[in-house]
């Protein structure tokens, strides 16, 4: 038999669906509170609230219909938009239609291949500054990861995008501005579910719209002189994702973007990529530390696979594990668990007959944990994507791994509005746990438990706070 797989906590589901008031109580702290035990079997269901009819797909046909073949028909939600825009502006990550396609076209060229690849040296450079500084952390101590990995998640997309490397009182500004618009974001959203929106507190907006005026106003000052340089037609400066972004134009009309346009993608690059990246490494990390063995095992892998000074980012596809470990860590704790699309038309699905304006929800939280579409959904295995350790198998109903992987695995959503930067990210976290298991060892820190919350991403309410120690050459634990 072999040893049991560490279960990372997650909100105990409630046996019973709530009633619409314990729904409106429980999701102004998080979305993952009103979720109960059928949630996780489900294929459509549906929950009609004062202000919305809201259906959650989880069945593997649906997602695709509405992610991918009809994705037209269900754009982004209206009420995301209205949430997110105090930060990201009109950016791809809140628009929809023909703005959003003329956007996406021009982002597209800061993130093929060759660019991903010639960034990776700035990359690189990040993540042995976090080196460095997790180095001065006493051994044995404890340390809070996520706000580890949000600085160097921030300083990858600071250092890729604009050529300017984060310092620590900008990384924990940014941090805590960030966590201050998410606890927020619920909060404001809830009451327009309810048919409420009137109810919706002044300061709490107020408080909101200055955590994004202060993330944005620090990126616009880093924006504001190289635009500038680049109307006035100053040599660009080469290297970096911005440069690409200042060159790019219209195909139809010849424009590029505007300032304003640009500071929109810029803060949805920094504030969409660090944050998921972020928040993924930090559950990773949390797994490999009550993984021991896994741990231990990427370790070795670092050792023998991953050379530091390497300039080809083609040798991290040899990181196999480092791969595997990012991978289940996005299955079980996707970054972003809810992705909100409405329906255009009234429409069909299942034997549920859809109204004009109805909420959709397309959920990576649920489907990547659906009792029907993984085996062992709550453990924490890498080893599941690697056909070659014989790992792999369905329990009871579920879908053959191979199978899960390519219906119900979206950590980066699918179809035309894919993330932008999802190379991007996989690049760097396998660069960044790389880095960490060849120098460092993660230990729980008894009694604490990190507290998953559902916000506009998924975060430790408490911290994942974790005993760090440092290898000494040659040594494994």
């Amino acid at each position: 038999m072999s040893e049991p797989r560490f279960c990372p906590h997650y909100p105990k589901p409630q046996a019973r669906r709530p009633s619409p008031w314990q729904m409106f109580l429980s999701k102004r702290r998080s979305w993952l509170d009103a979720l109960y035990e059928r949630s996780y079997h489900m294929k459509l269901g549906e929950v009609h609230l004062p202000g919305v009819d809201l259906y959650m797909v989880n069945e593997p046909s649906l997602v695709r219909r509405v992610m991918v073949d009809e994705a037209a028909a269900f754009p982004k939600h209206a009420m995301l938009g209205d949430a997110l825009r105090p930060l990201l502006g009109d950016s791809i990550f809140t628009t929809n239609g023909e703005v959003w396609r003329r956007q996406r076209a021009l982002m597209e060229p800061s993130f093929e291949a060759a660019r991903i690849r010639h960034v990776f040296g700035r990359m690189r450079e990040a993540a042995e500054a976090m080196a460095e500084r997790l180095k001065r952390v006493p051994d044995g101590a404890e340390h809070d990861v996520e706000i580890e990995m949000t600085h160097v998640a921030a300083d990858i997309i600071l250092r890729t995008i604009l050529s300017q490397p984060l310092d620590s009182a900008a990384a924990h500004q940014i941090f805590e501005a960030f966590a201050r618009y998410q606890a927020l974001a619920p909060r404001l959203m809830m009451p327009a579910f309810f048919g409420l929106r009137w109810l919706r507190p002044w300061w709490q907006i107020r408080r909101s719209r200055h955590a994004a005026a202060e993330i944005r106003t620090l990126l616009a000052a880093l924006i504001r002189p190289r635009f500038d340089a680049a109307r006035a037609g100053a040599a660009a400066q080469e290297g970096d994702i911005l440069a690409t972004l200042l060159r790019v134009r219209d195909e139809r009309s010849g424009e590029g973007f505007s300032f304003d346009e640009l500071v929109d993608q810029v803060a949805m690059l920094f504030l969409a990529g660090h944050e998921t990246s972020a928040s993924a490494l930090s559950w990773a990390l949390h797994l490999l530390a009550n993984a021991q063995d896994v741990q231990q095992r990427l370790h070795e892998e670092a050792r023998e696979r991953f050379d530091p000074q390497c300039g080809d980012p083609g040798a991290l596809k040899e990181l196999t594990l480092a791969r595997n470990v990012f991978r289940e860590a996005l299955r079980l704790f996707p970054p972003v668990g809810f992705l909100a699309r409405e329906s255009s038309a009234a429409c069909t699905m299942r034997d549920k007959r859809l109204a004009a304006h109805a909420s959709v929800v397309v959920s990576p939280w649920l489907i990547h944990r659906h009792r029907a579409l993984w085996a062992r959904p709550d453990e924490f295995d890498p080893d599941r994507y690697d056909e070659s350790t014989g790992a792999i198998g369905p329990a009871d109903d579920a879908l053959p791994a191979r199978e899960s992987l390519r219906r119900a695995y979206l950590p980066f959503g699918m179809g035309p509005r894919v993330c932008i930067g999802a190379a991007f990210a996989q690049q760097e976290a396998a660069l960044i746990l790389a880095t960490l298991a060849r120098d460092f060892r993660f230990e729980p820190v008894p009694g604490h438990v990190p507290e998953p919350v559902g916000r506009l991403t998924i975060r430790a309410e408490n911290g994942i706070r974790l005993r760090v120690f440092q290898r000494h050459g040659g040594e494994g634990r």
